[in-house]
């Protein structure tokens, strides 16, 4: 049995407006998506990472690959039309080359600070309850709406949580469960993520705190806040609390 990354990094980064795909931007002098599979690379506890990335990306990452000395990268293969659609291909690709119980830890190429401990967390959740999903839990409060225009409802603060990633499974379950959902939609409507997916079908599961640093970079924004941490990672000795520690 394996421990394996799934990191997805085939987006075309629209809303950033770099003209580049945002995973390919250099912060400090690396790719953001380098960031993200050194976090990886470097965790004893995984055994293997499989990328997944734009077609036109494919040789570019394999050069990345080899420059930082990636060598738990066994394969890098092109996206789908669509994010599950991407998730699903490399899922395929590692069924043909692992054991059904190798637990995967699906993550975005963008998140490049998540923590060693959240990713222990994961695969400890999965080895015990089955799955994990990693979340935070929310500082403000959340409002619900169906028209953007008008609240419908506010669900106490003390019930809302930030689903993150990554988002961890056996190799089995996840491609079941992909596999269910591809027979009734094939284009995935409003399957965000494996989270969504899981609940849709009715499947329990778990919740695994994460660290707050743990953002996504989608936006010019994200970019300042990454740098952020980076510079606090390098000045500081010891992390603050709400930027990337456990939340405990």
């Amino acid at each position: 049995m394996s421990n394996i990354a799934m990191i997805f990094a085939g987006g075309k980064g629209v809303r950033m407006g770099s003209g580049i795909p945002k995973q390919f931007l250099e912060i400090h002098g690396k790719p953001i998506l380098v960031h993200t599979l050194e976090l990886f690379q470097e965790h004893d506890m995984i055994d293997k990472i499989y990328v997944s990335v734009l077609k036109e990306y494919i040789e570019k990452t394999r050069k990345l690959v080899k420059k930082y000395q990636l060598d738990k990268v066994v394969s890098v293969i092109a996206g789908g039309e669509t994010a599950q659609d991407s998730i699903y291909n490399v899922l395929k690709e590692a069924e043909r080359e692992n054991a059904q119980d190798s637990i995967v830890l699906l993550h975005d190429g963008v998140r490049p600070f998540v923590s060693y401990n959240t990713i222990r967390k994961n695969i400890e959740s999965v080895k015990k309850y089955g799955n994990a999903i990693t979340c935070t839990s929310c500082q403000e409060t959340i409002l619900l709406s169906q028209s953007g225009e008008k609240v419908d409802s506010v669900p106490y603060r003390k019930d809302t949580f930030a689903a993150q990633a990554p988002q961890s499974f056996y190799l089995k379950d996840i491609i079941e469960a992909h596999d269910q959902i591809r027979a009734k939609d094939p284009t995935y409507e409003n399957m965000v993520d494996a989270c969504t997916i899981m609940t849709t079908l009715g499947k329990e599961v778990v919740m695994v705190s994460g660290n707050r640093g743990n953002i996504k970079v989608t936006t010019p924004e994200d970019v300042y806040m990454f740098r952020a941490l980076l510079n606090y990672k390098e000045n500081e000795q010891t992390f603050g609390i709400g930027l990337t520690n456990d939340i405990h």
